[in-house]
């Protein structure tokens, strides 16, 4: 609840005049049993037309200002709850940017998904019944208890008796459901895994015709959620039947009561109408109650598993301000570095050393699995290590605050991302913001000054670049040929995911995203493998022309597109087992002449150029 409250605060107002008008509502309800006696004891024995056309009209009087009141209620309760929901659902889509990899590695995708989406309509359905119902509810079951006081204090004394009774029905029932509907949200879980595995490897699941087998897998994780779902159902159903038993046994009692008390002239037979209807009143009360509280026991448990998502600390700390750099020809620095994921067994990599000078290309080679792509996450601090220490420019990486590290640092990853948008937005995507407050700050262009502040739905923000620095990253990355042939250049259409562009478009576009940063290291993890090799030599070749305190970082499989780096580094099973050129390599590391042989026999017998 502690993530709750600050965001109700802030419609406190709102949190009070919903609830208030909705005892005001009550309070008419719990008027209209009196009217109507006084209906049935005084106008109806007189026939005095004058007086029942007088008592029907404050009926419906009473009827319209509780519609009044119950409007303005439901409108003040949705303006609180949705506003709540609002910020608790900004909240915790801010704090798990803030989270590192490993965080979001353990939590999972599709965990993250149904919190930021179910559970947060949940809290929000939650919160409008709560400030609409949980007042309104007791109110009238008390406030139909003491009515019937003041109607006959014997009749009354049934209401004494089945309300206890009532209480342990629905707060039993919401005691044995409570841990169920946790049940049904993990469940609800699995199912949205299988749903989102399915739905983005549907080309996978259908080029290898695993549709049965994935739609078993589908069936089995619904049929358990069905199953929990059904189970507290059966529980929950148990309700009204067991209410509605207590409630008729009473409404039996009252009509036995009340007409010996008719018959002895001691109550009259509209009092026993009144008495009726209030114990018709607190029936439904009751049902409204135990369903909001069935509701409120699932808001509940949605608000704990967000609070949970809420609740995990990041691994990773970053400083406000940089401490002072020393002048270093270092650009990267491992020293005896070695990492385990959270959860694994193994190490990843194992006591790795290197440096890399500035303006220096490194080479990252090796087998799958042997954590090539585990190295050059350390780089920009995806990862921390488990044991040694990485630096940057002569810095501790540690040390580095959030958005200079990101400033320098521009990273390609395996998997092409493009977001919905245009080329262009796709771009500027890739300049931070503190890059974008430095370039306006120091531009004197008119045009780049009207560029800040694009439309919140690019992405964009305050982040911008002149059309010929884009043009510029989009030649180097070999993406302008094709660029210049879409109607609009820079301005087409860029589909969710990429999905209107080829995969090397897409890799090309990332590439080029990466380089309108113009960082100090330049990461490209795997990301022209979709390229022929006569594009990868384009691409290796105008890499070579980036500013000399530019490090490039090529982690690749072919060792054509890294045999001209001034160092490459060779893993295999997580451990260093070259260092070297590429003829020091030839001449040292089996491993490396490995990979290249059986490379070379393959670009011959095809007829492929080597760069």
């Amino acid at each position: 609840m502690k993530h709750l409250f600050p965001y109700m605060k802030k419609y406190r107002f709102e949190s009070i005049i919903a609830p208030l008008f909705k005892m005001l509502e009550a309070m008419f309800d719990l008027l209209v049993p009196l009217v109507v006696a006084n209906i049935i004891n005084t106008g109806i024995p007189t026939r005095d037309g004058g007086y029942i056309l007088g008592q029907c009209g404050l009926l419906i009087l009473m009827a319209l200002v509780g519609l009044g009141c119950s409007f303005t209620a439901q409108y003040f309760a949705a303006r609180a709850a949705i506003g709540t929901s609002t910020g608790l659902r900004h909240e915790l889509m801010a704090h798990i940017q803030k989270l590192s990899f490993t965080e979001l590695d353990t939590i999972g995708v599709s965990t993250l998904i149904t919190r930021m989406t179910a559970d947060v309509n949940q809290v929000q359905n939650g919160v409008n019944m709560f400030l609409r119902l949980f007042l309104r509810s007791p109110f009238i079951v008390i406030g139909a208890m003491v009515m019937a006081f003041t109607i006959d204090w014997g009749a009354a004394s049934i209401f004494v008796i089945a309300i206890p009774v009532l209480a342990v029905i629905v707060f039993g029932v919401m005691k044995l459901t409570s841990p169920m509907y946790k049940q049904v949200q993990q469940k609800l879980d699995a199912v949205t895994s299988a749903t989102r595995e399915n739905l983005t490897g549907v080309r996978v699941v259908r080029a290898f015709g695993r549709e049965e087998a994935e739609a078993e897998r589908f069936a089995n994780a619904n049929g358990e959620l069905n199953e929990a779902q059904l189970k507290v159902g059966r529980i929950a159903a148990l309700m009204n039947p067991m209410t509605y038993v207590v409630v008729n046994l009473a409404l039996i009692a009252i009509l036995y009561v009340g007409a010996d008390k008719v018959n002895g002239a001691t109550l009259l037979s509209g009092d026993v109408v009144a008495l009726v209807n209030y114990m018709s009143q607190i029936l439904v009360e009751l049902v409204k109650l135990a369903n909001l509280i069935v509701l409120l026991t699932r808001a509940v448990a949605s608000l704990g598993r967000v609070g949970t998502v809420l609740d995990t600390e990041t691994s990773m700390s970053y400083p406000e301000k940089a401490a002072h750099a020393e002048s270093s020809s270092e650009a990267v620095r491992f020293d005896h570095v070695s990492l385990t994921y959270k959860g694994a067994g193994d190490e990843s990599i194992t006591d790795i050393s290197f440096r890399a000078l500035k303006g220096q290309t490194i080479g990252v080679i090796g087998g799958t699995g042997s954590g090539k792509s585990t190295l050059v996450s350390l780089i920009p601090r995806f990862y921390d290590a488990t044991k040694g220490s990485v630096s940057l420019m002569g810095r501790p990486i540690a040390d580095w605050p959030h958005d200079e590290l990101r400033d320098r640092v521009a990273v390609v990853m395996q998997r092409a991302q493009l977001f919905k948008g245009t080329i262009r937005s796709n771009l500027l995507f890739g300049l931070s913001s503190g890059q974008a407050r430095r370039k306006a700050s120091l531009s004197d262009s008119k045009e780049s000054q009207s560029l800040v502040g694009l439309t919140p739905d690019l992405r964009q923000g305050d982040m911008t670049a002149t059309d010929d620095e884009l043009w510029a990253a989009l030649e180097t990355a070999q993406a302008a040929e094709f660029v210049r042939e879409k109607p609009g250049q820079l301005d087409a259409p860029v589909e969710q995911g990429g999905r209107n562009l080829s995969g090397g478009q897409k890799q090309r576009l990332t590439i080029a995203r990466a380089l309108v940063s113009k960082p100090d290291i330049l990461i490209l993890d795997d990301s022209a493998s979709a390229l022929d090799y006569a594009t990868d030599a384009a691409l290796r070749k105008a890499l070579r022309q980036l500013p000399d305190t530019t490090t490039t970082f090529i982690v690749s499989q072919r060792t054509s597109s890294i045999r001209h780096a001034d160092q490459i580094l060779v893993l295999d099973d997580g451990e260093l087992v070259g260092c070297g050129t590429h003829d020091e390599l030839m001449s040292r590391c089996e491993v490396y002449r490995e990979i290249h042989e059986s490379q070379f026999r393959n670009d011959h017998a095809k007829g492929g150029a080597q760069a």
